[in-house]
């Protein structure tokens, strides 16, 4: 029979220790904690020194508020902190750090030293810690207003931790990722990084558009500033800015994505399927999104004390934000056309700033009410040309699709390609983006020549997306027709779910269903979308209740009514080996120009893609 333990508390010393597991994992996390105190101190300027990988050496150094001598032995104390004082406080936090573990943890694992001076102060003084040594040694000392932290010999004391770490560069590329979301967060902050003596990089202060849009360049790479697109929206109190990549610009690994919630730098499931449903119609099957993006929002209604790491934050109202999200990223990426992939950089480009709808005002009906909307709007003509030498002519407003003639709209998209009064002759005035058609290669592609260079379109991949544009908006027109079951479906589902579906029973039945709930714990499907006829109706029932208790909304039902629009689009679009004539060919063009998403077929893959001159070049060795 085992020795029976008693219950007794725990060291100090072996306190600190067990909490560093939860703070301190490797270099990059002392880096993150003593960055964001600098921050929260009020630093301009921050000078990171690194040896080893942060292994070795770690100084971080700044020009902030200081801490007066009596609090540095405080400051290297559990749960001592400056940021909070009260419960209140705890309910809107400002700031990136609150909990005053981090220098306790750091202490316990590594020999720190920390010398500070207010601008009150006559000189400074610098507290030292070593392992498992918790006395702090005291003593004045030379530096300016500011604060310097030296961490030396990370977890020299327990061999156990030091053995996990792994490779130099590993460790400093963690870091250095560190860096750079702090650095994309704090954009009036100079940052220094220095590393084995050479540096790294410097960062200077950002104070406007241009300033900053070179510092995500910086960070990003400048091919990602070339294929983003800025944008700003703000709506009830929800402020989102910053730069999306185009779905041309995706990635294999979700390794460029920057999501900050007032400031603070977050990895939440409730954003990330925001931005995947807005990625959705327009992103090649298993590649990512890139983004640098910012939603500044009361500090009241998020709590960021929901992990330790404080990578993920909880919002009152869950459902506003996502749709908030969403809205905005889908009308962005939607707008974008040919025109906007040819222009000048982010850099320098205008700030796409939505309003109403186009802001993300709509619920869990997702696309059904965004292909509404389009037809609010006047409707454009294809691009016509007045005379030679007239120059490009503007698409002129007609009049929205009356809702009698949207009967049978399915049937018209599938028709032939229009064909113009007149080929588009070529002309020294204004050239359209996509510019006029030449030839077609082998009946898959067509050639044309624009004010750049040369136009490579895949006709078949960009017929499909217009069809596929036009049906989705022939279906908002239309409405979803519902079919009644012979039989009605019954399912057990918990009470939470049932709940759930009867507070959501007119959204349902605006998409097509018709749920009547039979007891506590069990519902009948009654009726479900005519498109859907085939579709497994109990478990996409579920899955959507599903989405709902999680996110507060659901793309499922939408998802597969688009795969459906998406499937009857591809056999819609003309087929490859068709013989186009130069109108029809041109006819296409002005339609790409002028479609949302044209850039990408219904799969995600490209539509088309430009050749300049310089490409053309370089090919051909001109020039050298």
């Amino acid at each position: 029979m085992s020795e029976l333990r008693r219950i007794q508390l725990l060291s100090p010393r072996l306190a600190n220790q067990i909490a560093a597991g939860e703070v301190v994992e490797r270099p990059a996390s002392v880096i993150k904690e003593l960055l964001e105190n600098s921050l929260d101190a009020g630093a301009r300027r921050v000078d990171i020194e690194v040896e080893q990988g942060g292994i070795k050496l770690l100084r971080v150094r700044d020009d902030g508020g200081g801490i007066p001598a009596d609090d540095l032995p405080l400051a290297l104390a559990r749960h001592a902190t400056s940021k909070i004082r009260e419960l209140e406080d705890l309910e809107a936090v400002c700031s990136l750090g609150f909990r005053g573990e981090a220098l306790a943890s750091i202490s316990s694992v590594a020999r720190l030293t920390m010398t500070s001076r207010t601008a009150d102060a006559e000189q400074a003084w610098q507290v030292e810690t070593e392992g498992r040594d918790m006395e702090a040694r005291v003593q004045p000392a030379a530096h300016p207003v500011g604060t310097s932290v030296e961490v030396r010999d990370l977890f020299f004391n327990t061999p156990a931790r030091r053995k996990f770490l792994r490779a130099e560069k590993t460790e400093f590329d963690h870091l250095q990722e560190v860096i750079k979301r702090l650095a994309l967060a704090r954009f009036d902050v100079a940052f220094h990084l220095r590393h084995n003596g050479k540096t790294v990089f410097a960062l200077h202060e950002a104070p406007d558009e241009i300033s900053r849009a070179r510092r995500v360049a910086s960070v990003c790479g400048p091919a990602f500033l070339e294929q983003a697109l800025p944008i700003e929206v703000e709506r009830s109190g929800l402020r989102l800015w910053g730069w999306v990549g185009l779905p041309t610009f995706s990635r294999s690994q979700a390794d460029l994505q920057y999501f900050y919630v007032n400031g603070r730098m977050v990895r939440d499931k409730l954003v990330a399927h925001a931005v995947r449903q807005a990625y959705r119609d327009v992103l090649f099957n298993g590649r990512h999104p890139t983004f640098v993006l910012f939603l500044e929002i009361d500090a009241g209604v998020v709590d960021v004390n929901v992990h330790p790491t404080k990578h993920e934050v909880r919002f009152r109202d869950s459902r506003m934000v996502h749709d908030f999200l969403y809205g905005t990223l889908h009308r962005a990426l939607g707008e974008v056309r040919p025109e906007d992939q040819l222009a000048a950089p982010a850099a320098v480009g205008q700030i796409v700033r939505p309003s109403g709808q186009a802001a993300g005002e709509f619920g869990p009906q997702g696309e059904i009410g965004l292909a509404a909307t389009v037809l609010e709007r006047p409707a454009v003509e294809s691009s016509v040309w007045r005379s030679p030498g007239a120059g490009y002519q503007s698409p002129r407003p007609q009049p929205a699709i009356p809702q009698a003639e949207a009967q049978g709209a399915y049937r018209e998209y599938f028709a032939p390609l229009a064909e113009p009064s007149a080929v588009l002759p070529q002309t020294q005035g204004d050239i359209p983006p996509l510019g006029y058609a030449l030839a077609q290669l082998k009946g898959v592609y067509i050639l044309a020549e624009n004010a750049q260079g040369m136009v490579l379109v895949d006709m078949h991949a960009a017929h499909e997306r217009i069809t596929y544009e036009r049906l989705k908006t022939a279906m908002a027109c239309e409405g979803l027709r519902g079919q009644p079951l012979l039989v009605p479906e019954s399912i057990a589902l918990s009470q939470r779910e049932a709940d759930c579906a009867e507070e959501h029973g007119q959204w349902f039945q605006r998409l097509g269903f018709e749920l009547q709930r039979l007891g506590e714990e069990s519902l009948a499907i009654r009726q479900i979308p005519a498109l859907l006829k085939q579709a497994e109706a109990t478990q996409l029932v579920r899955d959507v209740l599903a989405d709902l208790l999680e996110y507060g909304t659901s793309d499922r039902i939408q998802a597969h009514l688009n795969e459906l629009l998406a499937t009857m689009a591809c056999h819609g679009a003309v087929r490859a080996n068709r013989r186009l004539t130069l109108p029809e060919m041109n006819a296409l063009l002005r339609d790409m120009e002028h479609t949302e998403r044209s850039g990408q077929c219904n799969h995600g893959r490209p539509t088309w893609t430009q050749l300049g001159m310089d490409d053309l070049d370089k090919l051909f060795l001109r020039g050298r």
